[in-house]
């Protein structure tokens, strides 16, 4: 991990009980750089277990419950972290939680598509928004933009990639719902990147590569150990030329 996260204090991340957003934990918690405070989101504190374990051995993890798709589940999330930081404020959000509605042409449905929309676009603006006190209360110390200040991670795919989505292989994943979410939380992050570049905020997408998870299934060339790896090295050097940015998990630039 990088060495980076020495200088950032908090980070939060959703989705933690499991896939990506427990490897993600439990990368930050152990590394020799990690942050004062590692909270984990999760729908169902009580069911992750695995995530419980962990905690058990790194006294820096937070167990926060939070469903990203209920108000009422973010605003009161909110509220704990701030009771948790007070004065420090919130210094990185990642943006992880999301599902795949697998959805072709034949079989997609207005039901289908807003609920992938509602988690994997919806969901990471209004949490955005519920964390946005705390992200600048962070900001206000230290200049430049990265996490040693403030900075907004939304996961995101290369499957959203409208000029990728053509001619090659990557033209076989037909999921209507998952694709069309991923590309309109590309532009939900390049919009907070213009609304919160005067407060110092850093904002970028990023694609973590394809992941042996339950959502990447057991073909795909990446562990998430190798996933997050290269990906938490990205985020540590993260600064304000990456400002709103799509990049995947080795830092090179994607195409919208």
């Amino acid at each position: 991990m990088s060495a980076a996260f020495a200088n950032c204090r908090s980070v939060l991340v959703t989705g933690a009980s499991r896939g990506l957003g427990l490897q993600l934990v439990r990368s930050l918690a152990a590394g020799s750089a990690s942050p004062c405070a590692v909270i984990a989101a999760v729908r169902d504190p009580a069911g992750a277990k695995e995530l419980q374990s962990l905690a058990e051995k790194h006294s820096n993890i937070h167990i926060l419950k939070l469903d990203v798709v209920d108000q009422d589940s973010i605003d009161g999330a909110a509220k704990e972290v701030e009771a948790l930081l007070e004065e420090e404020g919130l210094a990185c959000l990642i943006n992880n939680a999301g599902i795949n509605v697998d959805a072709n042409l034949d079989t997609v449905t207005a039901e289908k598509m807003m609920r992938n929309f509602q988690t994997n676009t919806v969901a990471p603006l209004m949490v955005t928004k519920a964390f946005l006190p705390l992200l600048k209360r962070a900001a206000t110390r230290g200049t430049g933009m990265g996490i040693h200040r403030a900075a907004v991670i939304n996961m995101t795919s290369l499957l959203g990639s409208i000029e990728l989505y053509w001619g090659d292989r990557r033209s076989t994943f037909k999921w209507y719902p998952y694709r069309t979410s991923k590309s309109a939380l590309n532009m939900v992050t390049r919009c907070l990147a213009v609304d919160l570049e005067a407060d110092g905020i850093l904002c970028v997408a990023v694609h973590p590569g394809w992941v042996r998870t339950d959502m990447g299934g057991p073909e795909a060339p990446l562990s998430p150990e190798e996933s997050i790896s290269s990906l938490l090295n990205v985020i540590g050097g993260l600064n304000e030329k990456n400002h709103g940015g799509f990049l995947h998990y080795t830092g090179e630039p994607l195409p919208w």
